[in-house]
């Protein structure tokens, strides 16, 4: 699961194009660290803001600029997930990851949901940033994820992950690895990414057509679906488990749909997804863990702020 080797290499000139190359690197680590778009926009920011406070004589001699913001950015990311857990639990309802729309900023049917010079259209789209792996991710301690991301993900070896978490080598690769077995234990085999789209295709049928017997047909046994409003906008206040319930949950929320409500398969963080739309702006992004060709979780972000990326679409119809 290594996205690459973007480090800077030794010797590369701390000239302004170098350093601000290194920016879609920052966002992809920043992301998968800490799960929002807002809040990795943040620490790239003042990545940056403290690079540029520095005096010149003191970042011409930095070796490998590129090493250097992604320490720092690593740091930041760390402290801010430790305050992020304490912001968290003060969090109304559930809290999921932020969605990402398709690196190329395209819904399904081809209209544009995002722009060009987003954030979102920078960040790699790949099995670190699966709404099921973030979500896992969300379960381990800040030094855990970040140890597990920089070397999992990026390849850092576990003494230049110690220069960044704090920790001796031999700590961070217990870190990474305690990690890793939690990841590990939540993993499912791998499901084709066309049958995964045909399972979430039955559910849209069978969820706009409040049809009991298919929904549990496309659902497993265990599922569980999972909304994260925010306190801002009606959502399920604690997960909803078993197929029976999830079935029923979501066949009333077809059947209090109003008039103009469209529901569009469209790609969530790489892999299928929904997005509800009404009067042409998207309110909910559904993401889904399918296993085999069934559904085991569904989450439905509902909160108005972690939508952003999926703007207005200004060609559909109004509703009156």
């Amino acid at each position: 699961m290594t996205e690459g080797d973007a480090r800077s290499v030794p010797g590369r000139d701390a000239d302004p194009d170098t350093v601000m190359g290194e920016r879609r690197h920052l966002m992809n680590l920043a992301y998968r660290l800490l799960g929002s778009l807002a809040e990795a926009e943040d620490a790239v920011q003042e990545t940056f803001t403290r690079w540029y406070a520095m005096p010149s004589h003191r970042r011409d001699g930095i070796r490998s600029p590129g090493a250097w913001l992604t320490t720092v950015a690593g740091r930041i990311c760390l402290d801010q997930l430790g305050s992020a857990r304490v912001r968290r639990e003060r969090y109304v309802g559930e809290w999921i990851p932020e969605p990402l729309p398709d690196a190329a900023g395209l819904g399904a049917t081809g209209e544009r949901i995002g722009d060009a010079a987003d954030p979102a259209d920078r960040v790699t789209l790949d099995e670190s940033v699966t709404m099921a792996f973030l979500v896992t991710l969300e379960s381990m301690t800040p030094a855990e994820r970040v140890s597990l991301i920089l070397h999992d993900v990026y390849g850092y070896t576990f003494p230049e992950v110690a220069g960044i978490v704090g920790r001796t080598p031999a700590a961070c690769r217990q870190l990474a690895s305690s990690a890793r077995r939690r990841a590990r234990a939540r993993e499912r085999p791998p499901t084709p990414p066309a049958r995964q789209s045909e399972t979430v295709r039955a559910f849209r049928r069978a969820w706009r057509s409040q049809d009991l017997d298919a929904l549990l047909g496309v659902l497993d046994p265990d599922a569980e679906a999972v909304a994260d409003g925010g306190g801002v906008t009606p959502a399920a206040a604690s997960p909803i488990r078993g197929a029976e319930a999830v079935a029923r949950h979501y066949a009333a929320i077809a059947a209090a749909m109003p008039a103009g409500v469209e529901v569009r398969e469209c790609p969530v963080n790489g892999g299928p997804g929904l997005a509800m739309r009404f009067r042409g702006v998207t309110v909910t992004v559904f993401a889904f863990d399918v296993v085999g060709d069934r559904i085991r979780h569904i989450w439905a972000v509902r909160n108005p702020d972690k939508l952003r990326r999926w703007p207005v679409a200004p060609e559909d119809p109004p509703t009156v």
